[in-house]
């Protein structure tokens, strides 16, 4: 199991991505994304699946037309863990 990460390590590792926000109780992290249009979005979406299947990691998302709202937690470890920020990561570098 991943270890969760707290205090100024999780502020830290939030604080090198771009745009990514920690939730009210710190066991999360969330970003918002807005594409041209629901084909960009779902190639975008198609992406992210694909790393989070071979990462066997899986955000949680949503999809309205051209935005995605994805919310990234560990789950067994009760919060935000270094797979939470990898995949932040490749979802940035995948936009």
């Amino acid at each position: 199991m991943a270890a969760k990460m707290t205090g100024k390590a999780l502020d830290d590792a939030v604080a090198k991505l771009e745009g990514w926000k920690q939730s009210a109780n710190h066991e999360a992290i969330h970003k918002s994304f807005k594409f041209a249009d629901f084909n960009e979005a779902w190639g975008f979406m198609t992406r992210v699946a694909m790393a989070a299947e071979k990462a066997d990691h899986h955000p949680e998302w949503s999809n309205v037309y051209n935005k995605v709202e994805i919310t990234l937690s560990t789950h067994d470890s009760g919060g935000v863990t270094d797979k939470d920020i990898t995949l932040a990561t490749f979802i940035d570098k995948a936009k």
